[in-house]
């Protein structure tokens, strides 16, 4: 062995490149907030903004005129309000995966990407919010679905899967806000510290809840965040399974399934990978933070959807098979329907952005391609969307009376609404790149190698054998 031979680092491959420190981190991440917005950042901003109003005068009609403004309508009672509502859920599922359960498994490779996936849920599940909420009609009497005492007795039907979403999201909501919270804590801290401007010191630091970092902080910081980990940890599971149960407790053909819950909770995952890909990859190139969001972030993403999207192709065919080995006419009638039917080309659209697109992640060359998946995650948000649509709409177009069969087609409510929640998701979002830190500074800094309590004793122990080896090369 050649002295000379160059030293193989011990333990596991860092996340980040060897020349990224604290300080660096604390300075990459810091002049986010701290310098003027980039070009990027407006365009997306005004955009976001123009959809806004789009959503605003979208609401504004249905409050006026009610919701006959939609294209709803009888068979197809529900129809593209129920299914972005579901999809909108879906995309906040990932932040609660990558910031919990990653988390209590120890997955050092969420440190970078889980602030802003945990900003990316609390923005999707308000966005999912906004259609029940316009859902009612008359908005202004919205308090009645809630269960407290009034004067005309219009008590909730506690039977109905429909108040279970109320407590299952609205649950899901507070913890997955004060789980953000509670980590943005050390960072507003720092912040406050770096900030030159009075107001802007005095903002952070009321933020920051008088964090000084001593060991007390820390300690009582670890408990609360452990806490709400685990409390936010069965909510990934909970929140779609009772969202589906809107489905599959009824006895439509196409949504009376015990599939249903854990084909909701894949698919949710699945497409919140994939808007946490595309917002990530988006802040990558805009911010040039790409010693800090490495390649093996995105490749770990990659892996992730296509493990997900392989369960919701099996959830697929799982759904077929049944629908045929259960003999019931209604139910075979209603897969063929979807496949030959009117809105086939829904289904296909589908199969291939959910089932066939993800598959190229099996090879390393489309795992690490910036625009192949750039184009894949937006390909399968796009199919997650078509996945709830075909769901709902072809399984309520046609009726066991073909006198009762209809067809549905969107209106420009419609159509302004659903343009109008992607612009409220990215209005919250842009703001919040704009002032809050993106990334968990203190986390990428405790996964540094050398912020490893082993990381020293490793080395030292590595040193040793290479002085052997060097000791053993002289003698020789």
């Amino acid at each position: 062995m050649s002295a000379d031979a160059p030293i193989k680092e011990i333990g596991e491959t860092p996340l980040v490149p060897a020349h990224v420190d604290h300080a660096f981190i604390s300075n990459e991440v810091s002049r986010v907030t701290e310098q003027r917005a980039p070009i990027g950042w407006w365009l997306v901003f005004g955009t976001a903004l123009l959809a806004l109003g789009a959503l605003g005068l979208s609401v504004g009609w249905l409050v006026w005129n009610g919701i006959g403004s939609w294209g709803n309508n009888s068979p197809v009672a529900w129809a593209w309000d129920i299914t972005n509502f579901v999809w909108w859920i879906g995309i906040g599922h990932a932040g609660t995966l990558i910031s919990a359960v990653l988390f209590l498994f120890r997955q050092k490779w969420r440190t970078s990407i889980n602030r802003f996936s945990e900003a990316m849920t609390i923005f999707a599940v308000i966005c999912a919010l906004l259609y029940p909420t316009i859902h009612v009609g008359r908005i202004w009497l919205l308090y009645w679905c809630f269960p407290i005492p009034n004067q005309m007795s219009m008590w909730p039907n506690f039977k109905s899967p429909l108040l279970w979403d109320v407590f299952a999201v609205s649950t899901y909501f507070t913890v997955s806000l004060l789980f953000w919270y509670v980590g943005l804590l050390p960072d507003f801290a720092t912040l406050r510290d770096r900030a030159k401007d009075v107001l802007r010191k005095r903002l952070y630091g009321a933020f920051a809840l008088g964090w000084r970092g001593s060991n007390r902080h820390w300690r009582n910081y670890e408990r609360a965040y452990l806490i709400l980990a685990a409390l936010s940890t069965p909510l990934v599971l909970s929140v779609h399974s009772v969202v589906s149960f809107d489905f599959a407790t009824s006895v439509m053909p196409g949504w009376h399934t015990t599939i249903f819950p854990p084909y909701f909770v894949a698919g949710a995952v699945f497409s919140g990978f994939a808007m946490v890909s595309t917002l990530m990859i988006l802040c990558r190139q805009v911010y040039g933070l790409k010693d800090i969001m490495t390649m093996k972030h995105l490749e770990m993403m990659n892996k992730i959807m296509l493990v997900t999207g392989s369960l919701v192709g099996y959830a697929y065919t799982m759904e077929a098979f049944i629908a045929w080995y259960s003999g019931n006419q209604y139910e075979r009638y209603c897969f063929i329907n979807r496949m030959t039917g009117p809105y086939w080309w829904a289904y296909w659209s589908m199969i291939t952005c959910n089932v066939i697109s993800p598959q190229f992640f099996w090879f390393k060359r489309f795992r690490t391609s910036i625009p192949w998946m750039f184009a894949l995650s937006i390909t399968i948000n796009i199919g997650m969307w078509f996945e709830r649509f075909v769901i709902i709409v072809t399984s309520l177009h046609r009726d066991y009376l073909p006198s009762s069969w209809g067809m549905f087609s969107p209106t420009i409510i419609d159509i302004g609404c659903y343009v109008g929640s992607i612009g409220l998701f990215f209005t919250l979002f842009s703001l919040f790149l704009r002032w809050i830190p993106m990334v968990a500074m203190f986390e990428v800094k405790a996964a540094l190698p050398g912020a490893q309590p082993s990381h020293h004793a490793a080395h030292d122990e590595h040193d040793s054998h290479a002085a052997k080896g060097t000791l053993a090369v002289k003698e020789a």
